[in-house]
């Protein structure tokens, strides 16, 4: 039954089986006229004749009939004939696609209208989110910070002048519709004693382009294409910064890669220089969404970075865009020691200079004994949902369940991509009377995203 998906409203395909449809009649009808009514006649009176024959009467039974087998024959030829055409096409113009043409048809067509979201961070929380929000829409653009200063991304910075491609690989990387092979080879980091080991081909592959296109943006436009990335990756600024972090003991630690490092409480995060000015294309992402989504990823390096450009500051505050937070599921070592998610927000809200947030997403979720030890050796913990905590701020709390199955414990890109949708849509159909409903919820301890407080409401 999968033929029952081409009469799915939104894909543009029924408008144009119409008009063949009227084609075809028009020239039915014309070919009437010309070859004379009477051919028709004498067609229809031979039938008359074969019936008469047969059963000894006249009957219109046998000229239906025949009538009724015409159309259904000649509808299917019409049916058989247009399915073969346009697959000879697509074969032609596109002979490494596999799969339902209708799943391909229906999944661009409805990715195309989806709503435009905008995903402020870095590091690999943020390609997570991006693997699963590909599956919700092709408008998603991600604005990734460019401070990192170690490992390849760090090499590269000081070796050619650019900003570190690391952040901005893993994105391109998440938001690809690519081939596995592809994945690997962009991933591929070279192993020895050569001046290469230790750097990724991607990292070289977007400096390369960088050069090849004149800029870093261009590059990054370049190879976008060459992936056939589902929306775009956009640095937050292009000026060469340098992350600070001002401990709770008045020391000032340089450095994104040293500042974990220091294994000190953060009170405040600082750059240099100070007035580095946003990309064109961050500010109008930010501007332009319908969704503003931060995080996750490591709240100090990654997220707030960001937030420390004016520009950024500035526009993620004027935005009318629904703004969701989505907190880590474990505390980092060196950066959030001791925080639960309370902490992760009041912590994003001390760095804008007010509180902004419409939602916040946490992990509700039993992180079994098998997945923490690891984790427990490090001096990583779970973070704590702080629910109550959260909504006193103003801000409603979504818990979900969102831990990955993987030894890792990580966001799930798909079940972190079902929370936001849910929510997205819900967003969209209801608009503001649906905040109102959370604020209502709010105040009485509840959530609408909270079963138990749905079914509470309801009674």
């Amino acid at each position: 039954m999968r033929w029952i998906t081409w009469l799915y409203p939104g894909i543009n395909v029924k408008r144009w089986l119409f008009v063949f449809t009227i084609g075809v009649l028009l020239c039915a009808l014309g070919l009437a006229f010309l070859f004379n009514f009477q051919i028709m006649g004498a067609i229809e009176e031979l039938v008359f004749q074969i019936t008469y024959a047969t059963t000894g009467k006249y009957s219109n039974v046998l000229v239906v009939l025949v009538g009724g087998l015409l159309v259904f024959f000649g509808f299917g030829l019409m049916v058989y004939g247009t399915r073969k055409t346009i697959k000879s096409v697509v074969s032609a113009i596109m002979p490494e696609q596999s799969g339902s043409l209708m799943e391909k048809v229906f999944v661009e067509r409805k990715l195309t209208h989806g709503p435009a979201i905008t995903v402020v961070g870095g590091g690999t929380g943020l390609s997570t989110l991006l693997r699963g929000m590909k599956y919700i829409t092709n408008n998603c653009t991600a604005v990734v910070t460019s401070a990192d200063d170690g490992g390849s991304s760090g090499r590269l910075r000081k070796e050619l002048g650019i900003i570190p491609p690391g952040d901005l690989r893993n994105c391109l990387t998440a938001l690809a519709d690519r081939e596995p092979l592809m994945e690997r080879l962009m991933q591929y980091r070279f192993k020895g004693d050569s001046p290469l080991a230790g750097h990724c081909f991607g990292n070289l592959f977007i400096a390369a382009m960088a050069e090849a296109e004149g800029g870093m943006e261009e590059g990054l436009n370049a190879t976008s294409q060459i992936l056939k990335v589902r929306g775009r990756v956009v640095p937050s600024t292009l000026e060469n910064i340098q992350l600070q972090a001002e401990m709770s003991d008045g020391t000032v630690v340089s450095g994104e890669s040293k500042i974990p490092e220091a294994h000190k409480r953060i009170k405040k995060m600082l750059m240099l220089p100070e007035d580095a000015s946003a990309t064109q294309g961050s500010i109008e992402a930010i501007l332009e969404s319908d969704v503003l989504i931060l995080g996750p990823g490591s709240l100090y390096t990654s997220v707030i970075p960001n937030l420390l450009v004016k520009e950024i500051r500035e526009a993620v505050i004027k935005s009318d865009a629904v703004k969701i937070y989505v907190c880590n599921v474990m505390t980092q070592p060196g950066e959030t020691d001791g925080y639960g998610a309370y902490e992760h927000v009041r912590a994003l809200i001390d760095h804008v200079g007010k509180q902004f947030l419409d939602y916040v997403i946490v992990n509700d979720e039993e992180i079994t004994a098998e997945q923490l030890r690891q984790y427990y050796a490090e001096g990583s913990m779970p973070v704590t949902p702080d629910v109550e905590k959260i909504r006193k701020l103003g801000i409603t709390v979504i818990p979900a369940s969102l831990i990955s199955k993987n030894d890792l414990v990580r966001h799930d890109p798909r079940k972190l991509a079902r929370t936001l949708i849910m929510l997205i849509y819900r967003l969209r159909l209801f608009g503001r009377g649906l905040q109102f409903f959370d604020y209502i919820f709010m105040r009485q301890g509840l959530s609408t995203m909270d079963k138990d407080g749905i079914r509470n409401y309801k009674k």
